[in-house]
């Protein structure tokens, strides 16, 4: 009998380890890539949807966050993640738009009104759910699952831009979109294109005088170092979409595809407050440190200018862009 009791004690004993080693073989790493930081939003991103995808997925899902464009500038991780050699990723909604042109509806200048428009807009199920159609519709290889935001871009430089007539001639880095190619030169200013590894050392030696980004964005990169003055234009959101591999999408079970969506969905409620919060604590530790804060910017020129622009421009990307307008528009 003891014998008995011992043999059955070791097959328990096997089939728990046996078990066990399954459990651990089931847990899957999957790359998650950005280019900035992770002190900013796009970390903020990360975490959430981490933290949400291994809770539902009972640890068999893991993320591996890569920030700081480890995997390579966004442009090129959006390639990554399309021929499935990259899983998840986050895009501004500028670089989105160099796989679909319409996505540039997200950077149209003025169309949030303010900070709580933006976490509005971008927390609504029904602007997310516009934006995955038109990537459904524009993009093969990929799919957006989630909206995001690093709240509102405002302008850089070693002068104060208070007004429209500060524009005159600056060179200006923008992000390359016929939104952006429009709109600065519409303002007074020259247009220069570069990757955002470029913007630091191009402030430093004068081959731009103004960068224009979000206020944690501008702390996270040090940019404050070689372009003192921050002028709150805030002239922009800026947007952010968080992409999948159809690759992988396509390899999930019903199941697994629910969990990623609904993780996502995490995202997309609760990034935006969060971020904005952010935006906040870095404008004050950017006072702290000595930087001039702009808060007084005369926004009326830029507005007007902006303003006709708005319908053109949407109309000029496409139907999908005019419907994300105007239910941004729309929202109260």
């Amino acid at each position: 009998m003891d014998r008995l009791r011992s043999v059955l004690g070791a097959v328990v004993a096997a089939l728990v380890m046996t078990t066990a080693s399954a459990g651990a073989q089931e847990a899957k790493h999957y790359r998650f890539a950005y280019d900035q930081p992770k002190s900013t939003g796009y970390g903020i991103v990360g975490d959430i949807f981490s933290d949400k995808l291994k809770a539902l997925s009972k640890g068999t899902m893991l993320i591996d966050q890569y920030p700081g464009a480890q995997l390579g500038q966004e442009p090129q991780v959006l390639q990554l993640v399309k021929s499935g050699d990259v899983e998840f990723c986050i895009s501004s909604s500028a670089n989105a738009a160099t796989l679909s042109p319409q996505a540039g509806v997200m950077s149209m200048h003025f169309l949030f009104r303010s900070e709580a428009h933006l976490i509005k807009a971008i927390a609504d199920p029904e602007v997310s759910k516009a934006m995955k159609a038109m990537i459904a519709d524009t993009v093969q290889g990929a799919r957006v699952i989630a909206l995001s935001t690093l709240g509102l871009r405002s302008m850089y430089s070693k002068r104060e831009i208070k007004k429209i007539d500060d524009m005159k001639g600056l060179k200006v880095r923008v992000q390359a979109t016929p939104t952006e190619d429009t709109m600065f030169p519409a303002y007074g200013a020259q247009i220069v294109h570069m990757p955002f590894g470029s913007v630091y050392t191009s402030l430093q030696t004068g081959v731009i005088d103004v960068a224009e980004n979000g206020v944690n964005v501008y702390l996270a990169n040090k940019h404050y170092e070689v372009a003192p003055v921050l002028s709150m234009t805030e002239h922009e959101a800026n947007n952010n979409l968080v992409w999948v591999s159809d690759k992988l999408w396509n390899s999930l079970s019903p199941e697994q595809q629910g969990w990623v969506q609904a993780a996502a969905d995490e995202v997309n409620k609760t990034q935006p407050a969060k971020a904005i919060e952010l935006e906040h604590q870095s404008q004050d530790k950017l006072k702290a440190i000595g930087v001039k804060v702009v808060t007084d910017v005369d926004k009326s020129g830029f507005v007007a200018i902006a303003d006709p622009y708005l319908d053109k421009l949407a109309k000029d990307l496409g139907p999908h862009a005019e419907k994300v307008k105007d239910l941004i528009r729309a929202i109260k």
